[in-house]
């Protein structure tokens, strides 16, 4: 199956741009673009993800179950190749990343078998990385 995605724009609020910053930069490994003393521009993975200060509030973080784990609502990521997720999850780990969800198989050995893992950026945006063993099923119901 090919997916031919246009890329999308996603601009998020920080509390900390520099950290932030470093965080998407060192950490994710995402290519910084243009910036200003209030955004910066990153390629997310193929994607335009903005990083925009925003100051910080007391908003409660939400989370829904599935799987008898706490998803943080709302969230966002990338769908990698299988082999991409794993030594990615592995690059993260060994970059002391304090996943909320550490990286783990869903419906192993079942149609829609997926790898998934959640964290938080340095102001709290949840991030979701996954893969499909069988990308087919990305939008299978």
């Amino acid at each position: 199956m090919s997916i031919n995605v246009s890329p999308f724009h996603l601009a998020i609020p920080v509390f900390n741009l520099n950290e932030c910053r470093t965080f998407y930069r060192d950490v994710l490994g995402c290519e910084e673009g243009r910036s200003s003393d209030h955004w910066v521009d990153f390629n997310f993975f193929g994607h335009q993800l903005v990083i925009h200060y925003k100051p910080k509030s007391d908003e409660v973080l939400h989370t829904n179950p599935v799987d008898g784990k706490d998803v943080p609502v709302p969230h966002f990521g990338v769908v990698l190749p299988w082999d991409v997720f794993h030594a990615f999850a592995e690059d993260l780990k060994q970059k002391n990343i304090k996943f909320v969800i550490e990286p783990y198989i869903r419906f192993e050995g079942l149609v829609g078998e997926q790898a998934t893992m959640f964290f938080y950026d340095p102001s709290g945006n949840a991030l979701e990385f996954k893969a499909f063993k069988d990308m087919g099923q990305l939008f299978a119901k």
